[in-house]
């Protein structure tokens, strides 16, 4: 029995739907415009490569936080404050 080449629609779209597709897809993006900056600031193209070891290393941890972070539509933070 042989595997097709062609994976079923329902299964791309599945995989498209997915939140780790997402996420992946807003890291890309977030990298391309790091890209970007860093390409007009220094006045060549970088390259993907060096975009994406540079903002790993510089922003990724705090780029993952931000989005862990409940947010309200206005962009700050929700903090509870509970006491006695």
């Amino acid at each position: 029995m042989t595997l097709s080449a062609q994976e079923p629609e329902t299964s791309r779209e599945f995989v498209k739907q997915s939140s780790l597709y997402q996420e992946f897809l807003a890291e890309r993006e977030e990298i391309l415009k790091h890209k970007w900056l860093e390409s007009e600031r220094l006045g060549y193209d970088i390259g993907f490569e060096r975009a994406l070891l540079d903002w790993i290393r510089k922003h990724r941890e705090g780029w993952r936080a931000a989005r862990r972070t409940p947010q309200t539509s206005g962009g700050a933070r929700v903090i509870s404050i509970s006491g006695s």
